[in-house]
């Protein structure tokens, strides 16, 4: 089969015209047209994810953060950024990224997020800027615990669900009880008013800097900052969802998850 039959039945699950303005989401690197036998889904697109397709014999690589956020000033292979691309080239390995349509999906990226953290009753957390979203689109899930309990340890069980040794807290009061929750995969920092809102006790989210984080305890927001990485919850669910569809379409590929972890910081 071709690259684009696997494209285009992604891109009715999330189209690219969901993504926020100015997200550069779709392929990457390759072609469309070309013969895909493995796909490999990965969180990310690293020098040392492209080793690891090239070993499996991965002929495309589905990505949630795009590989090319800002596009090469040259081709000087002393880059390893650009010895990439050669390598993916090399080796005729065609790369594609969904990064804020998945986001933005039902049944995507903020869904699985929030099923991980046992959320209730979800809504959307902030509408989708994409083009062609429409009040269902949104970026983000808030819900509610089926059981409430404190902001310590809904932290200390976040630790233990995303798989992290080590999470920040920005919380004055993290003996306070904690029933409804927000969750934005990625770096959610600008929508922390939208939690708010939306009545949540916590809100999790990826990146918060050292200002904002003064922001919200001074407006009664609890916040969980487990990292970027969460997002790598996707890979299963990936896996799964192309798995599915090779089998109703009778794709004769096969679907692998990257094992690497990408994540670049470790705590210690």
């Amino acid at each position: 089969m071709l690259v684009r039959e696997l494209v285009d039945r992604f891109e009715q699950f999330a189209p690219k015209t969901w993504a926020e303005p100015g997200d550069p989401v779709g392929l990457q690197l390759g072609d469309l047209d070309a013969e895909v036998h493995k796909v490999m889904v990965t969180l990310d697109v690293r020098p040392e994810v492209v080793d690891e397709a090239i070993a499996v014999g991965a002929d495309f690589i589905f990505a949630h953060h795009p590989m090319m956020f800002h596009p090469a000033k040259n081709l000087d292979l002393a880059v390893p950024q650009n010895k990439m691309y050669a390598t993916l080239l090399q080796h005729h390995i065609t790369v594609y990224g969904a990064h804020t349509n998945l986001d933005s999906a039902p049944n995507g990226m903020n869904d699985w997020l929030a099923a991980a953290l046992g959320l209730q009753d979800t809504e959307g957390l902030v509408p989708s800027n994409g083009v062609t979203a429409t009040a269902a689109i949104t970026m983000g899930r808030v819900g509610n615990l089926a059981q409430p309990t404190t902001v310590r340890q809904f932290a200390e069980d976040c630790k233990r669900i995303f798989h992290v040794k080590g999470l920040r807290l920005i919380s004055h009061t993290p003996d306070a009880p904690v029933r409804r929750v927000a969750v934005l995969g990625g770096s959610g920092g600008p929508f922390y008013q939208a939690a708010l809102a939306k009545g949540a006790d916590v809100y999790v989210t990826g990146d918060i800097s050292y200002h904002p984080g003064h922001d919200m305890i001074a407006a009664g927001l609890n916040v969980v900052d487990p990292g970027h990485h969460i997002e790598s919850i996707c890979k299963p669910h990936l896996q799964k969802l192309f798995t599915q569809w090779a089998a109703d379409n009778d794709w004769p590929i096969t679907v692998v998850a990257s094992q690497l972890n990408t994540d670049p910081f470790t705590f210690i």
